[in-house]
């Protein structure tokens, strides 16, 4: 897979931890170097993990899936994308904002880095079946979302209180995936050619 079409997945799914940390920024407001690394921490290790998990579990059904594996990719991947455009246009509360607790320290910290990860968990599944590497990926994942959820926390910080540019965040990344997914489809010959 050509790294910028590796980098453009990232971002898509570091979009989920940069709307969590750009409300987390907004809420806590002054937010510490501990702060930041420890959220950075826990969103980009799960960013990382999830993909490689994944991507275990779609090998042990690559096998019987190889002839429309494309197409499995192009479904999770839309589905993943659907789910964040959907969220995105449907708005609501900010998650980091609703108890008046730190959300860097914790049970709280542990539930929103899962939360916003099991997307990649998706697009790991989505490699196994296109026979993809993954170390690569979650890696690059892993530090995209590292660094989207610290520069959230203090843009956060920032702009007060935007909701909107959460909401923007996460439609953009949701475009992304589902974009990525058709191309998957071109790719492999699947998706005719509109003139």
């Amino acid at each position: 897979m050509p790294f910028a079409t590796l980098f453009a997945i990232a971002l898509a799914l570091a979009m989920d931890a940069f709307a969590v940390s750009l409300s987390t920024g907004i809420c806590l407001c002054r937010v510490s170097a501990a702060q930041v690394l420890r959220m950075a921490g826990a969103f980009g290790l799960f960013q990382a993990a999830m993909p490689v998990a994944g991507w275990v579990l779609g090998l042990s059904v690559r096998a019987s899936i190889e002839s429309y594996g494309h197409w499995v990719a192009f479904g999770l991947l839309a589905l993943v994308g659907g789910k964040m455009l959907w969220e995105g246009l449907r708005g609501g509360g900010d998650a980091a904002c609703e108890e008046p607790r730190d959300p860097t320290r914790g049970m709280r910290l542990l539930v929103l880095a899962v939360a916003t990860s099991i997307d990649a968990l998706a697009v790991g599944l989505s490699f196994a079946v296109l026979n993809e590497p993954i170390w690569l990926a979650a890696l690059v994942i892993g530090a995209v979302s590292f660094v989207l959820t610290a520069l959230g926390m203090k843009i956060g910080c920032l702009v007060g209180r935007v909701a909107a540019l959460g909401r923007f965040a996460e439609l953009l990344g949701g475009l992304v995936l589902v974009l990525i997914g058709l191309k998957i489809l071109y790719d492999h010959g699947s998706l005719p050619i509109i003139s």
